[in-house]
């Protein structure tokens, strides 16, 4: 039972961590899209002021996640990254290139070398989420497993691509929401024209992958693929399908703002009907929950650790984001906003 909990708790965690930090990961998808210089100004500016007070809070869920998986799951966290070192050593470095990236891009004055952190930025947000798409991948096709050496079949299949794109796809969809809620709050019309756009074009390509996935995990992950498309896996989807059918009606309305919630229950409910489909699993179906947890002492140290943090750090992080998304932080000048209209080809 306690092994339970816990396992809902790091489902949680992956949750919050795939909606925080993917709209993080979106706004970069989004700087590296944006276009030259001149073109790109405008949205890469928006992206500068919308990310900077609260991307670095986000990678605190990362670590939850990492804590909650040796502490609670130690089989499962020796078998993740003994098979799969690579993809999320990659990762890992893709998350310090980021963030040294766009720390540094802002204050260089010198044209070449803001560039060169401007690009370090855009291409570690793509290829950050890919690959830790591709463990997640490895991890829902049952490929990985308990004694599993390292090797490339683990993470780079067809099943890990999938989930890679999936991944890229789902932070572009969250960026893109969030910078139109930031643009209309910025009463910057050319950019709320430009970014809702791209969420329009983020679901489509998202109803695309989300397709082709489901065929290709019937092919190669066909314990998920039942749990994915019977019962309340089933539900889960639908329900997200829903959720990114609303968000594409809100980002329309003169107040996009509700987008934001309605973006996040998409991912969220995409992220609980995987761990809904892989149960017993934590990895198909070699390794169930059970098999997996640790001492019980820790498991009850970590739900004893988790109500200190929802009562400690929750509140303080819900109002961050609400002082964020209220423009309280860091308000753009009208300088920053200052344009001819929207870009070319927006």
């Amino acid at each position: 039972m306690t092994a339970d909990v816990v396992a809902w708790i790091l489902l949680a965690a992956v949750a919050a961590y795939a909606c925080g930090g993917g709209v993080d990961y979106g706004a970069g998808f989004w700087d590296l899209l944006a276009g030259g210089a001149d073109r790109g100004r405008r949205p890469r500016w928006l992206i500068d002021h919308a990310m900077a007070p609260v991307w670095e809070v986000n990678n605190v869920w990362l670590i939850f996640i990492l804590i909650i998986m040796w502490t609670g799951f130690p089989v499962f966290f020796q078998t993740v990254f003994s098979a799969m070192w690579l993809p999320l050593a990659l990762a890992a470095v893709g998350m310090v290139l980021r963030g040294a990236g766009f720390a540094l891009r802002k204050p260089t004055r010198r044209l070449a070398a803001r560039r060169v952190y401007g690009a370090l930025f855009a291409v570690s947000s793509v290829l950050t989420p890919f690959f830790l798409g591709a463990a997640v991948g490895g991890i829902a096709s049952g490929r990985v497993a308990p004694g599993t050496t390292s090797s490339a079949d683990a993470w780079a299949n067809t099943t890990s691509v999938m989930a890679g794109l999936l991944s890229v796809a789902a932070t572009a969809f969250l960026g893109a929401v969030f910078l139109t809620a930031d643009a209309r709050r910025f009463d910057a019309p050319d950019l709320v024209r430009y970014f809702r756009l791209r969420v329009w074009i983020s679901i489509g390509v998202l109803a695309v992958l989300a397709l082709i996935g489901l065929a290709v995990t019937h092919q190669h992950t066909s314990y998920v693929y039942q749990g994915l498309t019977h019962g309340i896996g089933l539900l889960l989807v639908v329900l997200a399908a829903a959720a990114a059918a609303v968000t594409a009606w809100l980002v329309a309305r003169p107040v996009p703002g509700w987008a934001r919630y309605t973006s996040v229950g998409c991912v969220a409910l995409v992220v609980a009907a995987w761990g809904l489909a892989q149960r017993p699993y934590l990895i198909p179906t070699s390794l169930t929950v059970q098999q997996a947890a640790g001492a019980s002492a820790p498991l009850r140290w970590l739900m004893f650790v988790t109500l200190i943090a929802l009562v400690l750090v929750g509140p303080a992080l819900v109002v961050l984001y609400r002082l964020d998304t209220h423009g309280v932080l860091e308000p753009l000048t009208d300088e920053d906003l200052a344009g001819d209209g929207p870009p070319d080809g927006a």
